[in-house]
């Protein structure tokens, strides 16, 4: 039987969105449409949770020979902005993919939005951990030979995660996908449970309906929930497998799109059909040492046999590379204060029913 369909609903109030964030009133809102609130002030109850990411940063690629330069080195197809319709704003494309060494092995993880430059010339943003910004614009200098191709660093647009503030709030589809210059509002293209994403030179909460100002650990806790990694921590460049990482489950990898750095290994693992370890979500069910978990940290069973490693997380959850054949009964970790912590995996409902 698939490991997914056994682990369901084995561990008690994980699955849905992590509610209740902390919120603070934001002003009005313009940038797009709600059926939340019909007829009234939208900013009477809190629809929408924006979290402004400053972890997150944006790198522009733009030129004549952008995007095959781009798919060169992405293990996914382009988010090529569509054509919009006469006096229509263009339409917003968003893609997630991963950046891979030589040996198959994640870099940088970046979410990409297309954006039509002119008529015939596409370029894109890619939104990355800020903290590898200038190592992720060396290696693209580093293959970027005699291409038509300009990479800056793109600080006039910051990045917002935008999470329905509780699932009766507002549907998916009561915020209009929006591109132009002065922000861009498109779902997230990892998964619909991590909600939105906004790049805006202004206040995110000001132009969402019913917007207000998030906790940023609340977006965490939420996104490790749903095991969903992002940046350095998470997945340690040139430690990392992608399909490990579930890059597969997240649209971020393509099995038919030309040739890319690192793509042997992550075709060859794919074809073969067997992903044995893969990045789940933890959640401690023990207080925590005052020294937190290291990130490494060996993951036993009950009888002391290996699982996996802790990989980062916040608070009580996170995320760890376990053994997906190993994750039902108890676990613990050894704290380096001497400490037992028990921990319990749980397979994300949203994804998809496998026996890998």
């Amino acid at each position: 039987m698939a490991t997914a369909a056994l682990l369901r609903g084995a561990t008690p109030g994980r699955g849905g969105p992590a509610w209740r964030w902390r919120l603070r009133a934001a002003p009005r809102c313009r940038l797009a449409h709600s059926s939340c609130s019909p007829g009234g002030d939208p900013t009477a109850g809190a629809a929408w949770a924006c979290f402004r990411l400053d972890g997150r940063t944006l790198l522009r690629v733009r030129g004549p020979d952008a995007a095959p330069f781009l798919l060169g080195l992405l293990t996914n197809e382009l988010p090529l902005p569509s054509p919009a319709a006469a006096g229509a704003p263009p339409a917003a494309r968003a893609g997630y993919a991963h950046f891979l060494n030589v040996q198959g092995r994640t870099l940088y993880d970046v979410i990409l939005y297309g954006l039509q430059e002119h008529s015939e010339v596409s370029g894109f943003l890619l939104e990355c951990d800020s903290s590898v910004q200038g190592a992720l614009q060396k290696h693209l200098a580093l293959y970027r030979i005699r291409r038509k191709v300009t990479v800056e660093p793109h600080p006039e647009l910051r990045v917002w995660a935008v999470l329905p503030s509780s699932p009766e709030a507002c549907g998916a589809a009561s915020l209009q996908e929006r591109a132009g210059a002065a922000a861009i509002l498109i779902r997230d293209p990892r998964t619909a449970r991590m909600g939105w994403r906004l790049l805006t030179q202004d206040e995110g909460p000001a132009l969402v309906p019913g917007g207000r100002l998030g906790d940023l650990w609340d977006y965490h806790q939420h996104r490790y929930l749903q095991g969903v990694p992002e940046g350095v921590r998470d997945l340690p460049p040139g430690v990392a497998l992608p399909l490990e990482s579930n890059l597969a489950f997240m649209n971020g990898v393509s099995f038919t799109k030309g040739c890319y750095i690192g793509q042997e290994l992550t075709a060859r693992t794919h074809h073969m059909g067997v992903i044995r370890k893969r990045l789940f979500p933890v959640r401690f069910l023990d207080p925590l040492p005052t020294s937190g978990i290291t990130p490494g940290a060996t993951v036993l069973t009950a009888s002391g046999q290996t699982v996996g490693k802790f990989r980062a997380g916040q608070g009580n959850v996170g995320l760890a590379l376990l053994w997906s054949e190993k994750i039902k009964g108890p676990l613990h970790i050894r704290a380096s204060e001497g400490a037992q912590v028990a921990l319990a995996a749980s397979v994300p409902d949203w994804w998809p029913m496998v026996s890998k």
